[in-house]
């Protein structure tokens, strides 16, 4: 890993911490699903409404590969 990757990681922890500083709800919210609900048969719905009223809604069925995507990500995030 060259200085320039160290320091973007860096830059993206402070984010993070700057994120959970604001939304402090929100990764109490994703440890408990991650503990309680991440199995394969899950559904996961996302629902995003912009400030003008725009609607966005999705939602997905995790299956044994997301698992493993999700497991990973989890691996590299900082705590």
């Amino acid at each position: 890993m060259n200085f320039s990757q160290i320091a973007k990681l860096q830059e993206m922890k402070k984010r993070m911490d700057t994120f959970r500083r604001n939304h402090p709800k929100f990764p109490m919210f994703l440890d408990a699903v991650n503990r309680n609900a991440l199995e394969e048969g899950t559904v996961i719905e996302i629902n995003v409404t912009s400030p003008d009223g725009k609607r966005y809604e999705t939602n997905l069925k995790l299956n044994r590969d997301d698992l493993d995507f999700l497991r990973a990500m989890g691996e590299i995030t900082p705590h």
